[in-house]
């Protein structure tokens, strides 16, 4: 475990956190009346920013985080407000959701160590070996 990592309460905390978020984005698309298709369509985007991973841990860590950190996505929500447009608003809140999603499975923000490595702990079981720890994803 890195040093980073959150454990105990404060872990279920977040992940309980991430669940809040993702069921009031969910609760605020519905009440927006957005299409149901297009958040189907769209639930996964931000995933693409793995493709940054071929360039090197690094590189994927930092578009990961960028597109899994919730700053931009509310940014987006209050421009809706200003522009006075439900899609944009669907579009902030799908991206919310996404993040909450993941929150609440424990996908946390990942460290340039590895895909793996995440503020919210290591990605599937973690075994020790000779004072090495494997993770499988």
């Amino acid at each position: 475990m890195s040093a980073g990592d959150v454990r105990g309460v404060p872990r279920l905390l977040l992940r309980i956190e991430g669940a809040s978020l993702l069921t009031c984005a969910l609760v605020g698309y519905a009440w927006i009346g957005q299409s149901w298709w297009l958040l189907a369509a769209l639930i996964l985007l931000p995933d693409l920013s793995m493709v940054a991973y071929l360039a090197g841990p690094r590189m994927g860590a930092a578009s990961y985080n960028a597109a899994h950190t919730s700053v931009a996505p509310f940014l987006l929500l209050a421009a809706s407000v200003a522009l006075g447009s439900h899609a944009v608003a669907g579009l902030a809140l799908i991206w919310l959701a996404h993040i909450g999603l993941d929150r609440a499975l424990g996908y946390g923000l990942k460290y340039a160590s590895g895909f793996g490595d995440t503020h919210l702990g290591p990605l599937g079981r973690v075994r020790e070996k000779s004072g090495v720890r494997f993770c499988r994803v």
